[in-house]
């Protein structure tokens, strides 16, 4: 069984300013709540094949490395990547199409094909709580790009 999220949000900032900040990696610890670091592995581009290093928050202030494999790059506007997410494989990834020149539609969708333990976990329920977590990232990235916007056009 596969679940599925999608996450929207209209962004204050270009298609362009949202990808840098997107593929930024090194700053995804600024919106994902499980990420302490990211980095593309070996110092390479954000790019098919790539594979992407984390430390991983979990409980009791203790943390995991994990990797995802970057699966697609089309700059702008889509980006996507694939690893685990538990006992299951997942794939995610954003998509960005201008509005007009100073506004973004960003969306984040979640794809889980359930496997071994955490089929027995009620799909609905976990369907949720991906739900709740992506909600938030991508609110978290709209403060982060749409602060840089208004501190950008202070200066």
């Amino acid at each position: 069984m596969t679940i599925r999220t999608e996450s929207r949000l209209t962004i204050d900032n270009n298609v362009h300013g949202v990808w840098a900040y997107l593929c930024d990696v090194g700053r995804w610890h600024e919106w994902a709540p499980t990420v302490l670091e990211c980095r593309v592995r070996d110092g390479g581009a954000l790019e098919p094949g790539a594979r992407l290093d984390q430390r991983a928050k979990l409980m009791f202030g203790l943390s995991r490395g994990r990797s995802q494999q970057v699966t697609l790059v089309e700059a702008p506007h889509r980006v996507a990547f694939a690893g685990p997410m538990g006992t299951s494989a997942a794939r995610w990834g954003m998509e960005f199409e201008p509005r007009d020149d100073k506004q973004t539609d960003a969306t984040m969708w979640i794809e889980v094909d359930l496997a071994g333990i955490m089929r027995a976990i009620p799909s609905g329920f976990l369907k949720g709580r991906i739900q709740r977590v992506s909600d938030r990232e991508m609110v978290a990235i709209k403060a982060a790009v749409d602060s840089a916007t208004r501190e950008g056009a202070q200066s």
